[in-house]
């Protein structure tokens, strides 16, 4: 009787077991279900501590694995990286993928961040058949990437920093903090003549300013001045200036009525004046002639021609 009830027992816990393994695989096949999206990332960086089946997280909330890693074809500068996502994953527009390191064990992750808000879901295919996540350097792998160059920059300066503190350059900073410790000394000696110097210079400058509020007060007074002396001198002017205009006005009214006669005194008095004085002084010219004529032969000689000398031969020599 009581190995009839052990074998019953053992065939219980078995059935159980059974039952066990069959929810437990059905469980499994649920998750196995579960939709899933492939994309492509193309790093232009070294994708150390990245393999197969590694991580991938979202803000650190897993999301998915590496499904495979390669050099693009045709391009060897980037390698290409296959992941899988889960389908309920925001791969939206914006979204980045970084490989950030996990500790100091050497080991990384592919970190996705960056998903606007509202954007449109990454769907259309790349190259690959997948997806295409735009790759982004940060962490330890931006690190790495810039060190050869970060280097670089810390060797030159370096050098520049031992041409810069060589022996002569060391003489002459020597120097330069001797000197100035020599000035700061001369600048302590003569510390209560700057205070006399720097008081004379406050009361220098309070009395500048009371110059320059007395100085604004003479400019009002000679604004109001003006504004009262000068605004009656200026009518006068307007006043006398537009007699002035007036008069030449009458002015040039006159010559426009004397123009008539001037000209006509031009084309036609002048003529006859010149003409004249000609024959005046053709009339001058006769009378002088008998005048002379008078003098010389009496009434005669002024009235008849002049007498021709008697000819009286000579004798030859």
């Amino acid at each position: 009787m009581e190995t009839r009830s052990n074998h019953v027992l053992v065939g219980a816990v078995v059935l159980a077991l059974l039952a066990g393994v069959l929810l437990f695989t059905v469980w499994l096949a649920g998750l196995s279900t579960r939709a899933a999206n492939c994309f492509d990332i193309y790093f232009s960086q070294g994708v150390g501590g990245i393999s197969k089946g590694t991580a991938v997280n979202y803000s650190g909330v897993p999301v998915g694995k590496v499904e495979k890693i390669a050099l693009l074809p045709n391009r060897p500068e980037f390698v290409w990286v296959r992941i899988e996502v889960d389908g309920e994953a925001p791969i939206l527009q914006g979204t980045t993928a970084q490989i950030k390191g996990v500790g100091f064990t050497g080991a990384s992750e592919i970190s996705l961040d960056g998903a606007v808000k509202g954007g449109k879901p990454i769907d259309q295919a790349g190259p690959q058949g997948c997806p295409v996540i735009p790759s982004g350097s940060g962490g330890l792998g931006a690190l790495l990437n810039s060190a050869p160059e970060l280097l670089d920059r810390i060797q030159r300066l370096t050098e520049r920093l031992t041409e810069l503190l060589n022996d002569k350059n060391q003489n002459s900073i020597a120097d330069i903090l001797e000197n100035f410790d020599k000035t700061s000394q001369v600048l302590a000696a003569k510390a209560p003549q700057l205070a006399s110097a720097i008081t004379d210079a406050q009361l220098a400058a309070r009395n500048a300013g009371i110059a320059a509020q007395r100085v604004g007060q003479l400019a009002d007074s000679t604004n109001r001045l003006v504004n009262e002396q000068a605004t009656p001198a200026a009518q006068d002017l307007r006043k006398a200036i537009g007699s002035v205009q007036r008069a030449a006005d009458t002015l040039d009214a006159l010559v426009a009525d004397a123009k008539p006669g001037l000209n006509n005194f031009t084309k036609s008095t002048l003529p006859e004046a010149n003409r004249l004085v000609h024959d005046l002084r053709d009339l001058s010219g006769s009378l002088q002639g008998f005048s002379d004529r008078l003098n010389q032969g009496g009434i005669g000689g002024a009235l008849g021609p002049p007498k021709l000398p008697d000819y009286k031969p000579g004798k030859q020599r």
